[in-house]
């Protein structure tokens, strides 16, 4: 028995799952290609950093640069220009910003991750009910053959709803720890870029009314 005959026994719920399985994969492909577009810091970006904040060249590093540290470092640059006082407002709004861009299709990952089992379990239910109908049909004489059909898609629907939800949930959490490490590149930088300014514009006094709106993204 081929793979294509085991789908038909599961009926149309493993239809269903396999819907989720290329939304799913979609999702997964768009954002790993996000993340690849957006490229990686050389491990010395930080001196380099230093160095451009120290001849105010801190356009001219992230002009080539694609990812969320780019974008947060040439905010906080032209607000700097721009005589703003609150810096780290900037820097959240800029993170919180690129930190949603990021995390695009993870709700609808952790979705699709989170109902494939109850689908596959419904599944179950509609295939027990179908060789519950019939034993009763007939009379408790019950044939085997007879039962087969629900009992195949009772067992089906159970094993692809595990099989497509493992793999969705697997590629979330890493997609998740992607996302989770980029912001803290973004933490970091903006943290360093705001205390080594010429002139620390930072309002102290506003931290703690910060302390929860930081959480967005980290700063």
């Amino acid at each position: 028995m081929n793979v294509l005959e085991i789908i038909s026994k599961g009926g149309p719920v493993v239809w269903v799952l396999l819907g989720y399985s290329v939304v799913a994969f979609t999702i997964v492909l768009e954002r790993y290609l996000h993340f690849l577009r957006m490229g990686r810091l050389p491990s010395t970006f930080n001196l380099q950093l230093m160095d451009a904040m120290k001849t105010n060249q801190v356009a001219s590093l992230v002009s080539g640069m694609r990812g969320p540290e780019a974008a947060v470092l040439e905010g906080l640059q032209q607000a700097f220009q721009q005589g703003i006082k609150d810096l780290t407002r900037v820097a959240v709004r800029i993170g919180s910003h690129e930190l949603q861009r990021m995390e695009r299709g993870f709700r609808t990952l952790g979705l699709l991750g989170d109902t494939a089992p109850l689908l596959g379990l419904f599944g179950t239910i509609t295939g027990m009910i179908k060789a519950f109908i019939v034993i009763e049909q007939a009379g408790g004489k019950v044939d085997a053959q007879a039962l087969a059909g629900g009992i195949w898609e009772a067992m089906v629907t159970t094993g692809i709803g595990l099989a497509v939800a493992l793999p969705i949930l697997f590629l979330l959490h890493w997609l998740e720890g992607q996302a989770a490490r980029r912001s803290s590149a973004m933490q970091q930088l903006a943290s360093l870029m705001i205390e080594n300014l010429p002139h620390n514009s930072v309002d102290t006094s506003m931290d703690s009314s910060h302390h929860r709106e930081e959480k967005t993204y980290g700063v």
